[in-house]
């Protein structure tokens, strides 16, 4: 059984093929187009005839795509959501979209409202929800909304009643979808509530994802089983993303981290993934992106769910480089994906990045003579210039003095020094420039939880064995083979703030895919 991994990016999109030993056979890039779904048909068509692979061989597919990503920050295909917080007469002071910028909250907002309920960060109760207030809400409602997003006060806690809202919304509204905060974000009412909304009027863009996947494979006679790509570097099946697509945001930096971990070998690395616009730095902790610890802001809306610590730079292969004396600027625009036309190496008229390394014979020793025009000493202050910006930003991501290793991915690494400050050696495995295709075919399936333990009437040890228990079901709920699950990571932090003995638990555990017979070290 072969597995196929896609990843869309902003300039190109990748397509690989690995084998049932997770040996890349094939690996493809082709131009990501305006509408996307015919670059995906477009990439899995070519990697399929070039690799001679019969399409029923192919088991396993997965998706790693920008679709969620660029709904939100260009503001188009977002749900009118409905939102119901549980948390009167607590949290009335500071209503839902709050703080939101202007023009997504018009997108997005269809009406929202605060009815009784929550509780105390130990579970106890605050107030009772009122069924009436939520059914009067529905009422006004029904009809002008396309997704309701439910959040609750201390609801990673007890989700009781934000489980109960939603049976009561679904009695009223029908089948309509419905996202909850406890399954969204972590502790931080407003911060939770806005991952909520978001992720409930990311719905339709979610089905349309899964849908366009489904029908470019169909249409190569491809019965492959579907995952979609999250941005802690795992995978989940597509009933799991229809019901998260906010999961899926960010996913194509971690996809670069974790297949140039699997290409290299690696487990703990600085990556570089080197595009046409942009540098990306990731962490590589125990063959993991490291995650982001503080609040995201995501199309200028402050969340608190889980995403990669990812640092971008404006300096990739088709970044341009602005005067030809001592006084030239690199970047930040790029002639993107349209270097071949544009490039000097390629015959066009504007100066970038990769003419540089070119004229200093890095890379394209074919297309020499285009750039032989270029002055020696105008590139070597350029290179300098650019192994200056990224020593800097690998810096920004080193938490010690130490060298690191340092691994190459993505097409517009050429313009990298083999030799850096900082790292102890700079690592370019094969299939480099297909890295984030590999990661997302690489398909391990993870399950987190965070959540508050008052430590009265439980010891440490059963709370963390709790904790434990419920992130293996989000696990094998997402499509993890229950036998082949081990713990990633456990964190427990006492919350000195809050009366009595609390204790905040985040447990991280990952499994092979059902039926895969594959263990990924």
């Amino acid at each position: 059984m072969y597995r196929l991994g896609v990843d869309v990016g902003g300039t190109n999109t990748d397509a690989a093929l690995l084998d049932e030993r997770l040996q890349v056979i094939h690996t493809v890039k082709v131009p990501t187009t305006k509408d996307v779904e015919s670059g995906i048909f477009e990439a899995i068509a070519k990697v399929v005839q070039e690799s001679r692979i019969e399409p029923s061989d192919i088991g396993y597919a997965m998706l790693g795509t920008t679709h969620c990503t660029n709904a939100i920050v260009e503001r188009k295909r977002l749900n009118k959501v409905g939102v119901i917080r549980i948390g009167k007469p607590a949290t009335t002071a500071i209503p839902p979209f709050t703080d939101w910028p202007q023009d997504l909250r018009e997108k997005i907002e269809g009406a929202s409202t605060i009815v009784s309920g929550g509780y105390e960060f130990d579970g106890r109760l605050i107030s009772e929800i009122n069924r009436e207030e939520v059914l009067k809400f529905c009422k006004e409602i029904k009809g002008s909304v396309e997704s309701i997003a439910i959040s609750g006060v201390f609801a990673p806690v007890n989700k009781e009643q934000e489980e109960n809202v939603a049976i009561w919304v679904k009695e009223e509204l029908g089948n309509i979808p419905i996202s909850l905060s406890n399954e969204i974000g972590s502790i931080g009412l407003l911060e939770r509530e806005n991952a909520t909304i978001l992720n409930a009027a990311l719905m339709t863009t979610g089905q349309t994802v899964i849908n366009g996947f489904s029908k470019a494979l169909s249409n190569l006679d491809i019965k492959a089983e579907m995952f979609f790509s999250q941005n802690d570097g795992t995978l989940m099946n597509a009933a799991y993303a229809l019901r998260y697509p906010i999961l899926t945001m960010g996913c194509g930096p971690t996809n670069s981290i974790r297949g140039s971990a699997h290409l290299s070998g690696l487990k703990d690395a600085i990556v570089l993934d080197v595009g046409g616009t942009t540098s990306d730095l990731g962490v590589l902790t125990r063959g993991f992106p490291r995650q982001y610890s503080l609040a995201v802001t995501i199309g200028g809306v402050n969340t608190n769910f889980r995403m990669p610590d990812i640092l971008s730079i404006g300096l990739g292969g088709g970044t341009r480089i602005f005067g030809l004396d001592e006084n030239f600027t690199i970047g930040p625009e790029s002639v993107g994906y349209e270097i071949t036309r544009k490039a000097l190496l390629f015959g066009g008229d504007v100066l970038t990045t990769s003419d540089v390394v070119t004229r200093l014979g890095h890379a394209f020793e074919d297309k020499a003579i285009q750039v032989d025009q270029l002055s020696i000493e105008l590139c070597n202050n350029v290179y300098k210039k650019m192994t200056d910006m990224l020593e800097d930003a690998i810096d920004q991501m080193k938490t010690s003095s130490k060298e690191v290793p340092l691994i190459l991915s993505g097409g517009g690494s050429i313009i990298v020094s083999n030799s850096l400050k900082g790292v102890s050696e700079v690592v370019r495995p094969k299939h480099f420039d297909a890295a984030n295709a590999i990661g997302a075919a690489l398909g391990q399936i993870s399950g987190e939880v965070e959540k508050v333990y008052s430590l009265e009437g439980i010891s440490r040890e059963d709370a963390i064995h709790h904790a434990k228990k419920l992130a293996t079901e989000e696990a094998i709920k997402a499509g993890a083979n229950n036998a082949t699950i081990s713990v990633v990571s456990v964190e427990d932090i006492p919350l000195s703030y809050l009366p009595g003995n609390a204790l905040l638990i985040k447990v991280k555990v990952v499994g092979d895919l059902v039926g895969s017979g594959v263990e990924i070290i």
